[in-house]
């Protein structure tokens, strides 16, 4: 990227701790066979984890960020991170207050910006409003926001020292522990995207797509390859050719419904997973109802 200014792409989310404590949702997993490593990028919106450990949920078949994956039962909701956020950055402040740097106050929480949810950018672009605005950018606005934010958080006037710091994330770890997806569902996450493009209906429906996207002009061999084009990724451009190709990417995508038999593929792929690792999952998830119970208290 030309740039040095980070631009949202249609990476799959997770949930991961930020350095000082807030909880916040990041891109962690790129596109099969991309190598861009974790990015802030991600969603701050709507609750993950829901449904039942074992199914995948749909709650509207055309709208892929309304889906919901088995994994997503196994980690923490988005109102979980958001309330322990907060709670950590107030203990933190007041620690910092006590310590001689009243001035210091904790980065703010990224605006949301692309996806939304878990699944709504995992298989590529859906929005054929967005596409024919941004093609296969962020919403501006969103953008914006969004790199405000990431300045603003950079600017700390207190000059506070790293290790009064250190000891107020400290107290706070032992008051409010952070609330992470534990190892091995980011694993499952990650490893099921990965072996799900590999289905034998997901490959059926990418030939489809490429093909359809050939009679159009436009060659790849895979959706996410036309997401991860180098042409599309300065941040600051939107070039008709990108508008013209997810335009023509989301018009392939819907005749053969490959967002839906990509999902499905993973939902198989990570039943089977599930069940493999059931004790561990579930001592995680008992551990992450501990840290949320303990923060609720803090917040009374």
């Amino acid at each position: 990227m030309s740039s040095n200014r980070k631009s949202a792409r249609f990476t799959v989310p997770v949930l991961a701790a930020a350095a000082v404590g807030a909880v916040v949702i990041t891109g962690v997993l790129a596109s099969p066979g991309s190598e861009e490593q974790p990015s802030k990028s991600g969603a701050q919106g709507g609750d993950y984890s829901a449904g039942s450990a074992h199914e995948g949920t749909v709650a509207d078949p055309d709208n892929p960020a309304t889906w919901t994956l088995p994994i997503q039962a196994y980690m923490p909701t988005t109102s979980q991170a958001k309330m322990i956020s907060g709670v950590r950055d107030d203990l933190i402040d007041a620690c910092m207050a006590q310590a001689g740097h009243a001035d210091w106050v904790p980065a703010p929480d990224l605006p949301a910006v692309g996806g939304k949810t878990l699944t709504d950018w995992r298989y590529g672009i859906h929005d054929a409003t967005l596409a024919a605005e941004r093609g296969y950018h962020p919403a501006a606005a969103e953008q914006q926001a969004y790199d405000e934010a990431m300045s603003e958080g950079a600017v700390d006037e207190s000059g506070a020292d790293d290790s009064a710091l250190r000891s107020c994330v400290s107290e706070a770890d032992g008051d409010a522990p952070v609330a992470e997806a534990p190892l091995v569902a980011q694993q499952i996450n990650g490893e099921s995207f990965r072996a799900s493009a590999k289905d034998p209906a997901v490959v059926d429906v990418f030939a489809k797509w490429a093909s359809c996207m050939k009679e159009k002009g436009f060659t790849y061999t895979k959706p996410m390859e036309a997401n991860d084009d180098p042409q599309f990724t300065n941040p600051d451009q939107v070039t008709k050719l990108e508008i013209d190709t997810a335009m023509a990417d989301i018009e392939c995508r819907d005749r053969f419904d490959v967002a839906k038999t990509w999902f499905d593929a993973e939902v198989t792929l990570q039943q089977a997973a599930i069940k493999e690792h059931q004790s561990e999952l579930d001592g995680a998830k008992a551990e992450i109802a501990s840290v949320v119970a303990k923060a609720s208290e803090v917040a009374r």
